[in-house]
């Protein structure tokens, strides 16, 4: 190879051999390298092929690569000095420590103007894509289909006042302005949205509240073009969009206009023209001040705010109305506040506008409106929807309700109703008096049959069979009985209770607490149970105090047993603890609680069942949109207590209808157990029985539905009788009704209960010779020596017998043929002289009162 082309040899003064060396000198050190270029090649190597790599540029470049120049300041040991080719430098390469995790404010502007960026063309590209409702094009209103449990149909709501949509020409002014300035006073400026408004529903939502809140008007008209019911963000936002776009291109009035027309107002009426129909009669456009008031009123939830009442404990008619009034009276005064109403013209407004009666109403004859409550109620629970909702329709709702069943409840209701009551003649007394009634599938917990008042056409709107508050009597009694046998007393030592255990039940005995101290009045003494009879009885069997309904007993045994104890296993039969009286007191086992006749009937299908609770449930399908929906299944059994427990119980009030108090019963012919229960001053009366197949409540009590309080009324002297009880007009019904819903059904008695239990007697009980050891505990007991003797009327010679079906006490061959007061004679309880139903021979109906801080308020048989 030629000596021109060989590549020269590398210099080994060059490169970066020669910048460390250089670095390594340092400044003064050395005078021949001062302030001059000094080759460090070696001398072997030709000047020629001594690479540039030398010059003093390197040599700097050097120096500040050097340990002892590195960074700006010539800080040893920085980084500063680091090139960083990082789109974003970030942890910080020219920071040490933590300050490397501080943003620079350069970082922060850019990134929140980026952000900026990114939410602007995320919401133009939103605006732009979403459509503005229309209201001509908004779907209208559906029918809701009822159907019976054999798949008929029962009846179709809603649907029947859809929307008519009207020009804002139409709706008067006073209609706008009493919206505007209840609803969004700021309207007219606003661009569609309220961000404080909003910024307060995110909160709300974070917080586990509501979704809603923080609509403006047009928020709202964009929330009634949708029919679903998804409360999810996507939806929010879309909304939101929506909102922000018709707030910047439509006229304030179009969107006020589609507001009205698309919302709904109760009555099955959604827009103005169609509220206006429902509520005034009236086109929307001849609406006065003080209808628009009302109408922009409801506005604020139908359900709770319509006069006619609505879903749920909380929406009855009096408390709508009450509400509604306030709210009518709070828009005309906003009116007036926001400068939309002249004070002078709301000075003239007095009267709260007069309502036509609801069509919806009227075509909810008979029992027809409180089924198909009954069934609404349950499908928005297990839905989670709301009325509003519910109200679009569309729903396909198969129910358990049996048809047959129902017409045989209306029927023994009627009858009883007709022969019993006469409000022209005894206008003071027969008065204001309801009847409810429910009857549950044993097996399955299904609701068969339903009485809930004399109908919505007949503008009584609460239904009797689903009331919480009237007070349940001694037909609670079962339930202390039932906690007795399970967790047992301190006497007997944990062991469950026998129903031979002996306990107090002379009138006036002082009852004690856990600790064996008596209870003390509101004067300090101590408290003294009263009985509804004066009859000496000693100590009685539990057995026997339920046969005869003494209050004593149980007023002693709850303390004995415990009341949360006795909640529990109400509790576990389905009664709901918000029905039950929370207080510890001896009125507790005597049934001040207030469940419903659902409830109540549901509850003693436990016992018939032999202890496996099934929820009530009324529902069986429902269908939308051709879809079967979720969640309707029949409620699974769970077990409530022991089968011998709850067999024993059905055993004492098959006695209870055998030899006590609902003796009327026997009439039904086939083997049936229950228990009658009245309230003091007889304001309540009740009786809850089953068979084996059907269990079935039905209470009586007397309340004006206009009064602002609801406080029950005595029923003494109702019906021409003295003293109602749940062994008379309650027990008639509950056998009429009975013997029609089960006719064609084999007769089955119930399950032989096993024995269960210890016989542990109260404190202060005699203690039985062997010789005189009673017989099982469902005997009856022995006839006690009769303190007088009873009277016997002398025999009617003339008339036509005149006894009731419901006059337990009456005999025919008697004259006068009618007697219900309680007994001042003989112990028999039967004033007629005729032999009393019971085999002990002792007061048929002796019952109790409690007296509770000096006043009666407790319970009869």
């Amino acid at each position: 190879m030629s000596e021109h082309r060989r590549k020269p040899p590398q210099a080994q003064g060059g490169g970066r051999a020669a910048a460390r060396r250089a670095a390594q000198q340092r400044p003064g050190r050395g005078a021949s390298g001062a302030g001059r270029d000094v080759s460090t090649a070696s001398p072997s190597v030709p000047y020629a092929d001594q690479a540039a790599h030398g010059s003093r540029a390197e040599a700097r470049r050097s120096t500040q690569r050097g340990p002892g120049g590195r960074g700006r300041g010539g800080k040893a040991g920085k980084g500063a000095g680091r090139p960083d080719k990082r789109f974003i430098n970030y942890p910080r390469s020219d920071k040490d420590g933590w300050q490397r995790f501080v943003p620079s404010w350069k970082l922060v502007c850019g990134t929140a103007l980026g952000f900026f960026a990114v939410v602007t063309a995320g919401a133009g590209i939103g605006i732009a894509m979403v459509n503005t409702p229309d209201a001509n094009k908004a779907a209208r209103a559906q029918n809701n289909v009822f159907f019976w449990e054999d798949g008929t149909q029962m009846v179709a709501t809603g649907g029947s006042m859809n929307r008519q949509i009207v020009p804002i020409s139409k709706i008067p002014r006073s209609m706008q302005d009493a919206v505007i300035a209840a609803e969004n006073e700021s309207f007219e400026t606003d661009k569609g949205v309220d961000p404080m408004g909003i910024a307060r529903a995110v909160w709300n939502m974070a917080q586990g509240g509501s979704t809603q809140g923080g609509s403006t008007i047009t928020q709202q008209y964009v929330k009634n073009t949708y029919l679903d019911s998804d409360q999810t963000l996507k939806r929010k936002v879309t909304e939101l969009f929506i909102a922000i776009k018709l707030g910047v291109s439509v006229e304030k009035d179009e969107v006020l206009a589609g507001y009205l027309n698309t919302a709904y107002y109760g009555r099955d009426a959604y827009g103005i023209q169609a509220a206006a129909r429902a509520y005034f009669g009236k086109d929307c456009e001849d609406l006065t001040a003080s209808e628009s008031a009302f109408l922009a009123s409801v506005l604020k939830g139908p359900n709770l705010y319509n006069p006619d009442g609505g879903i749920g404990a909380a929406a009855t008619p009096q408390a709508n109305t009450d509400r509604a009034r306030l709210r009518w009276a709070w828009v005309l005064d906003r009116e007036v506040a926001v400068g939309r109403m002249q004070k002078s013209e709301r000075d003239q407004i007095k009267e709260f506008p007069k309502l036509v009666d609801s069509e919806l109403a009227r075509g909810m004859s008979g029992q027809t409106g409180y089924l198909v409550e009954t069934a609404k109620q349950y499908v928005m629970k297990v839905q989670n929807i709301t009325p509003d909702q519910m109200a679009l329709g569309g729903y396909q709702i198969h129910t358990t309700f049996q048809k047959p069943k129902v017409d045989a409840l209306v029927k023994a209701v009627e009858d009883t109703r007709n022969d019993f009551l006469d409000e022209k003649k005894r206008p003071e007394y027969d008065t204001f008096v309801q009847f409810g009634a429910a009857s549950v599938d044993v097996k399955t917990g299904a609701i068969r049959a339903l009485y809930g008042g004399p109908g919505w056409d007949k503008k009584h709107f609460t239904n009797n069979a689903n009331t919480i508050g009237v007070p349940v009597g001694s037909t609670w009694k079962p339930y202390v009985l039932a906690a007795a046998m399970e967790y047992g007393t301190k006497n007997s030592k944990g062991e469950g209770l026998a129903v031979d255990s002996k306990y107090p039940a002379n009138d006036l005995t002082v009852i004690n607490n856990r600790d064996g101290q008596p209870l003390r009045d509101e004067n300090g003494k101590p408290f003294r149970q009263k009985n509804e009879s004066t009859y000496p009885y000693g100590y009685v069997t539990l057995n026997e105090a339920m046969e005869k309904s003494i209050n004593v007993p149980f007023a002693q045994l709850v303390f004995d047993v415990g009341h949360n104890k006795v909640r529990e296993v109400a509790k576990s039969t389905g009664i709901l603890p918000e029905s039950m009286n929370p207080n510890n007191n001896a009125s507790f086992a005597l049934g001040t609680s207030t469940p419903s006749a659902i409830r109540m009937a549901d509850s003693y299908a436990t016992f018939a069942a032999s202890g496996t609770h099934h929820e009530p449930y009324s529902v069986t399908k429902v269908e939308k949109d051709g879809k079967e929906l979720p969640g309707f299944e029949a409620p699974k059994a769970e077990r409530a207590m022991n089968d011998a427990i709850a067999d024993n119980v059905t055993k004492v009030l098959e006695n209870v209808v055998e030899n006590g108090t609902g003796t009327k019963v026997k009439k039904l012919g086939r083997p049936a157990a229950g228990k009658t229960g009245t309230t003091d001053q007889n304001k309540s009366a009740w009786f809850v029985g089953y068979t084996p197949e059907l269990s079935t409540a039905v209470t009586l009590f007397r309340t004006d539905p206009t009064s602002a309080d609801k406080k029950l009324m005595s029923m003494n002297r109702v019906g021409g009788i003295e003293s109602i009880h749940g062994g008379d007009i309650p027990a008639v019904i509950w056998t009429e009704y009975m013997r029609e819903a089960l006719k064609g059904t084999p007769l089955k008695s119930f399950p032989e209960p096993d024995e269960i239990g210890v016989t542990a007697d109260a404190s202060g009980a005699p203690t039985p010779t062997p010789s005189a050891s009673p017989s099982p505990s469902m005997s009856a007991s022995t006839p006690p020596v009769s303190p007088s003797p009873s009277v016997s009327p002398s025999p009617s010679k003339a008339g036509k017998p005149t006894c009731k079906p419901w006059q337990l006490y009456c005999d025919p061959a008697t004259t006068g043929g009618t007697t219900t007061g309680e007994t001042t004679g003989g112990p028999s309880g039967d004033p007629t002289g005729t032999p009393s139903p019971s085999t002990s021979g002792k007061p048929g109906r002796p019952g109790g009162v409690t007296t509770w801080g000096g006043t009666t308020t407790g319970t009869t048989g």
